[in-house]
């Protein structure tokens, strides 16, 4: 949101149990490479030796995940995180790739600031927000969030490019649903730059929605309501009490929303307790799944020369996957592989995975978190947007002083038995060592939700105590 010259609370967000998500922002007004384990990686890069290549035939049916990301004070919103796709043309699948990319840029932030605590992150959300916070700055605000994205929402068939890929993720999914909306809110007596309405229109097609920040309770219940129809009514109060105020000024939403149900469904039957060993030494006991099947596998090490695990869950389709990664020793923290990641490495992941007969035993688990956004934009480069005298929103309006007063993002994701609710060349190295037949994930793990036509990474997070 944009709010004026006086300090502005926090937005905080609440969001429900399934698969959605959204992302909001305020403004205000101010004066390796794959391995297969035990393998000797090659070079001082990440190779992944992978034992093989292929798709994998998941266990599991239905599932939901829910997901809620906001920036506060402004709340901004829009798609933007993608990957190439084939339906994409270069110029369109190069732009979407820099997107997903400084989603998951901006997650290793998150993480690295989270440590050994839970983090369900929305790479696709932040990236939709920052691309349509793009439109309303100038100057060297405007700069430094084109240099941290990659691209620029003005150059000729990038926003055509984000365009495309939203409708490649509400295309028809068989039993999978994924929905993504993107919205504006202005106050109504807030004079905009003579244009902008029509110009914010030719690259998001959605228009300008005006409300009166001054009616607080009022304006709060046209964003939850639009935030909740766009969501399935996963989200019903996206923006807290407090979130908004007379000194509110735009606020910018993302709604996205995804229930997707496993290829083949965990056996309720075969759930059963068992110890999960925490980042500490510690272990706790959790209800665990387990599914035995062909599933896709493979194991890379870092450039240190750990290696972990990488094994494929496939959605309904196969159009969406959930890629879950462990490092293979206890010993060795989650934060040797959170570090190195990045979108080129997860599409190596996919790309020199084989189809093997595997006893896959995974935790049952809930998330819900909230992420200040502000460290981790303010680390890559992004730090005007935030400051009461440096930040130029003058391509939105001239007639006040306005700067991101908050930027949050707030996701929640479910993993049960049924589902969840919510390329480079490499050198590949393949080690005479038999694979193991159990993966076993009863450590501290990573999970990515990836739409795999174009790459786009929708939800990932990293779980450290089911």
């Amino acid at each position: 949101m944009f709010r004026s010259r006086q300090p502005r609370e926090a937005a905080a967000t609440r969001q429900s149990t399934a698969g959605s998500a959204c992302c909001r922002a305020r403004l205000h007004c101010e004066g390796g490479t794959p391995h297969t384990r035990r393998a000797q990686p090659t070079t001082a890069e990440q190779q992944p030796t992978s034992r093989t290549k292929s798709q994998s035939q998941g266990t599991f049916e239905n599932s939901r995940m829910q997901m809620m990301s906001a920036l506060a004070c402004f709340t901004l919103g829009l798609v933007l995180v993608f990957g190439k796709g084939s339906a994409l043309h270069l110029q369109e699948s190069r732009t979407a790739h820099q997107a997903t990319d400084f989603g998951v840029k901006v997650f290793k932030h998150v993480v690295q600031a989270s440590k050994d605590r839970n983090v369900v992150f929305s790479p696709y959300g932040v990236s939709s927000v920052l691309a349509m916070l793009q439109l309303t700055t100038a100057g060297e605000t405007q700069q430094q969030i084109q240099e941290a994205m990659g691209f620029k929402i003005n150059e000729k068939d990038t926003a055509p490019a984000l365009r495309q890929l939203s409708k490649e993720l509400m295309r028809s999914q068989d039993k999978n649903e994924i929905s993504t909306a993107d919205a504006i809110f202005v106050q109504r007596d807030l004079k905009l730059v003579q244009g902008f309405m029509p110009h914010f229109f030719k690259h998001f097609r959605t228009t300008v929605k005006q409300v009166n920040f001054s009616e607080v309770e009022r304006a709060r219940f046209i964003i939850n309501d639009w935030v909740e129809k766009h969501t399935k009514g996963m989200i019903s109060d996206l923006l807290a009490e407090g979130a908004v105020n007379e000194l509110t000024r735009l606020v910018l939403v993302n709604a996205l929303y995804f229930n997707g149900q496993w290829k083949t469904p965990f056996s309720e039957a075969r759930t059963h307790h068992r110890l999960f060993h925490k980042s500490d030494g510690s272990t706790v006991s959790v209800p665990m799944m387990a599914q035995t099947n062909k599933f896709s596998y493979a194991e890379f090490s870092t450039p240190d020369g750990h290696y972990y695990d990488i094994l494929e869950l496939p959605y309904h389709g196969e159009t969406l996957s959930m890629f879950i990664a462990a490092p293979y020793d206890k010993e060795v923290p989650l934060s040797a592989l959170t570090n190195i990641l990045d979108a080129e490495l997860i599409h190596q992941w996919k790309g020199n995975m084989t189809k093997l007969p595997r006893l896959l035993i995974l935790p049952k688990f809930s998330l819900e978190t909230e992420v200040d956004l502000q460290g981790p934009l303010k680390n890559l480069g992004m730090t005007d947007m935030f400051s009461p005298i440096k930040a130029d929103f003058t391509r939105l309006s001239d007639q006040e002083q306005l700067s991101v007063a908050q930027a949050l993002q707030k996701v929640k994701i479910e993993v049960n038995e049924s589902g969840t609710v919510a390329s480079s060349s490499t050198a590949v190295l393949v080690s005479a060592r038999m694979a193991p037949q159990e993966v076993i994930m009863d450590r501290p793990f990573l999970f990515v939700v990836r739409h795999n036509p174009t790459e786009t990474i929708l939800f990932m997070g990293q779980l450290m105590e089911p």
